[in-house]
């Protein structure tokens, strides 16, 4: 029994640090895109409708190195490589994907 229980927390415990995107908020990423993103890009629903749900998980891969190169020489250059992105990035990468032009889904505000 007490094998057993050990097996199961160890798992538990593997599971738990592999999964921090699970983590990741639609909400948390849609108040980012509102104070970061939103005078550039306009509303969460324009915005998020810029790509597809494909484009913006390539964006998001190798640490935002898509969403980075978008913003190369632009306003949005300083955020994409500062902390705050880096911080939101996960929660970001969910409400922009979980509203992405090919999804079907409309964030309900803003």
């Amino acid at each position: 029994m007490k094998k057993q229980t050990s097996i199961l927390l160890a798992s538990l415990v593997a599971l738990g640090m592999f999964a921090s995107t699970a983590n990741a908020d639609i909400k948390k990423g849609q108040k980012a895109y509102l104070k970061q993103c939103k005078k550039c890009h306009g509303n969460g629903t324009k915005g998020a409708a810029m790509k597809t749900q494909d484009e913006w998980a390539a964006a998001f891969a190798d640490d935002g190195a898509g969403f980075k190169a978008w913003h190369k020489d632009t306003k949005g250059e300083k955020y994409s490589e500062g902390r705050k992105f880096k911080k939101y990035a996960p929660h970001l990468k969910d409400f922009l994907f979980e509203y992405g032009s090919d999804s079907g889904n409309v964030p309900s505000c803003g």
